[in-house]
């Protein structure tokens, strides 16, 4: 699904995301700075996944914009271009299995160290978009900061397409519950599914309602109290 970047749709040439935040830390003396965004956090199935990119002070790449925003052929066009340019990149997980067994909460943080360790550089300081600082250390957190922040517009590019080829592929391989639409993320189709025929191995079974479906004979998970 690569190729060339499609020309920007002009709801989108207002909204381009800018380097204030970044200028700001490298004016501070900070040598690496990382934006950090996360996907499937809201999602019945599949991985937690967060991306950190770490952007050029000399170069920019036009076309970058919140993940949100674009089509699935434009973020795919993206992508290639954008880990390219970036000075570095990193992506982490956690599994369904981790989701439900740690908590949605530490899953995320264990998703986003990993991103960051991914990136083969000492970050000095990281840009979160969102409340929550799921990083801890020298952060910043940036409401809606993958719409104005460059560097986190492009980790959520990176997250979200990276994600998105992994339940393509779960959706060859779980047929029925349409991952190559839906992504994981609750609609009618996927509930639909889960009634008729109840999770599969790469659902996450935390989720309250999922014990009232029909056994599928895949064992279910349950969050792991924490040893005292």
């Amino acid at each position: 699904m690569t190729g060339s970047v499609p020309k920007l749709r002009k709801a989108l040439k207002r909204s381009s995301p800018g380097v204030r935040y970044e200028t700001s830390c490298w004016q501070d003396g900070a040598t690496y700075v990382a934006g950090v965004d996360e996907v499937g956090r809201g999602a019945w199935a599949g991985p937690l996944t967060v991306a950190a990119a770490v952007i050029p002070r000399n170069r920019r790449i036009y076309k970058v914009r919140d993940s949100k925003m674009l089509t699935e052929a434009e973020r795919e066009a993206l992508f290639d271009r954008i880990i390219d340019w970036c000075e570095a990149w990193g992506v982490g997980h956690a599994s369904e299995i981790e989701c439900d067994e740690l908590g949605m909460s530490a899953a995320q943080k264990l998703a986003a160290r990993r991103a960051l360790d991914a990136l083969g550089v000492e970050v000095d300081h990281v840009l979160i978009d969102g409340k929550w600082d799921f990083v801890g250390g020298s952060t910043t957190r940036i409401v809606k900061g993958d719409a104005c922040c460059l560097s986190i517009a492009a980790a959520s590019i990176i997250a979200k397409v990276t994600r998105d080829r992994m339940m393509r592929t779960m959706a060859r391989e779980h047929p029925g519950y349409f991952f190559e639409d839906n992504k994981g993320y609750p609609c009618p189709r996927h509930r639909a599914s889960l009634a008729a025929v109840g999770a599969s191995i790469v659902h996450r079974h935390s989720w309250a309602f999922m014990s009232g479906l029909p056994d599928s004979g895949v064992p279910t998970r349950q969050r792991q109290e924490p040893l005292l």
